[in-house]
């Protein structure tokens, strides 16, 4: 069956321009033409579009979604997906620890009553480890590559 751009954004719950990212991306291939020139799609794309969606929400970066499904491609089934799945896992336990860590300091500049940070960094009883928060994190540096 052949839907047209508009049909898989809906079906996929994106936007069409975000459907033209994707291809421009290599996430997609590149449609069919209709006789009209209209993009033409089959319903795996549709699939492939949700399984994308998936992942992000899982953590994985469009950068890393665009590396599994192109290992996927080339044979057929990507093995690899449990070691990323567990690397993932690994980064994902870090940042729940730092947001954490976050809502601990968080709660404790909202009882202190904390009003201006310059002056709370500068005081002896802020609740804020204005050095300890400034220091980058693994995960951060993994991030910046």
């Amino acid at each position: 069956m052949s839907m047209r751009a508009s049909q898989v954004a809906d079906a996929a719950g994106v936007n069409r321009e975000t459907l033209r990212y994707y291809e421009r991306r290599g996430l997609l291939a590149r449609p069919d033409r209709s006789p009209g020139g209209h993009r033409v799609y089959d319903e795996q794309v549709v699939v492939t579009l949700r399984v994308i969606k998936a992942a992000q929400r899982l953590g994985f970066t469009l950068d890393e979604v665009a590396d599994l499904i192109e290992v996927g491609r080339r044979r057929g089934r990507d093995s690899s997906l449990q070691a990323r799945a567990a690397d993932k896992l690994v980064e994902v336990e870090a940042r729940i620890e730092d947001l954490g860590m976050i809502k601990a300091n968080l709660a404790a500049a909202i009882a202190a009553g904390c009003d201006d940070l310059h002056q709370c960094a500068g005081s002896d009883c802020c609740p804020i480890p204005f050095v300890d928060l400034a220091q980058v994190t693994t995960v951060e540096r993994a991030g910046e590559r």
